[in-house]
């Protein structure tokens, strides 16, 4: 039985050694520069959606709201970190139109603002508490 493992495996590994070279030289579907770009566009979103969520973190509108609701900021800001994927995009989203409608320094809160403020922190502690 050892005599006939050897006599097979012994083929076997010479052919493995043949074809390495062969499928080494083959072209991959993607080019190494566009899979590079491709992960770099990916953290650079993630890095604008991060900023964006902590900038709406920040006002102070937001903040007396969070008070109101009893919403400890310190947690909700360290989860910004954390938060990835379809999370972070509709946060980030939330995140935006509230710093839309707050820019220039804007001394009344429309509903519609604090709604959103009020899901943009829901959601930031719905992501924390299944963490």
């Amino acid at each position: 039985m050892s005599t006939l493992r050897k006599v097979l495996v012994a083929p076997l590994v010479l052919l493995m050694m043949m074809a390495s070279p062969v499928l080494a030289d083959q072209r991959h579907a993607v080019d190494r520069s566009q899979l590079a770009a491709a992960v770099g566009e990916h953290v650079a979103k993630q890095d604008a959606d991060r900023v964006a969520l902590r900038e709406a973190l920040a006002r102070p509108e937001v903040q007396a709201v969070a008070g109101k609701l009893g919403v400890d900021l310190t947690r909700a800001t360290a989860a910004v970190d954390t938060i990835s994927g379809a999370d972070l995009t509709r946060a980030a989203d939330a995140a935006r139109q509230v710093n839309q409608q707050l820019v220039g320094g804007a001394s009344t809160i429309v509903i519609s603002t604090t709604t959103i403020i009020i899901v943009l922190l829901i959601v930031i502690l719905i992501i924390v508490a299944v963490d």
